[in-house]
């Protein structure tokens, strides 16, 4: 995740957690299928052929939110981010809750990360410049994924911070 203080321990984390099985539970209350993600790294990734963040998972998760994302009935085209900074040590370290959904199958993919800005920042550029981030997500030992792309990367960021980046 980073070359610091392991972000999953910081009190944020832990918050962000509780919060995504919190909203998770109230989305199958209402009948949606709701999928919590237990990101194992997230990890910045800045290459010519893929950008953005690559979200590592358990193979058992990554094939089940695959059966979700390949069924002909579910398209994700609509998000959430629940941002916020990091309140401790580091202000570096970044915390955001992701829900991916789809209204019409009343299916939701929630997916927690963290990332600190100042490995983060070719991506957030780049994503800011090109109105598109994504968050790759993908299993522990297999070198696929699933992108989840979202068209206003300023959600995942401070207003002083995109304001630096785009004026800058």
């Amino acid at each position: 995740m980073n070359d610091g203080p392991n972000p999953t321990t910081m009190p944020e984390w832990e918050e962000l957690v509780a919060d995504a099985d919190g909203i998770a539970a109230e989305y199958r209350e209402s009948g949606w299928d709701a999928v919590v993600l237990e990101p194992i790294d997230v990890t910045p990734v800045e290459r010519a052929d893929r950008s953005g963040l690559d979200v590592t998972i358990a193979e058992s998760a990554y094939d089940r939110v695959a059966d979700l994302v390949g069924s002909d009935d579910v398209s994700f085209g609509d998000a959430e981010v629940y941002y916020r900074p990091s309140e401790g040590e580091s202000d570096d370290q970044r915390f955001a809750l992701v829900v991916e959904r789809d209204e019409r199958s009343e299916s939701a993919v929630l997916v927690p990360v963290t990332y600190a800005l100042s490995a983060s920042r070719e991506v957030f550029e780049r994503a800011l410049r090109e109105e598109d981030l994504q968050i790759h997500v993908r299993p522990e030992a297999a070198d696929e994924w699933i992108v989840f792309s979202h068209d206003d990367p300023s959600l995942f960021l401070e207003k002083s911070d995109v304001r630096e980046w785009t004026d800058g």
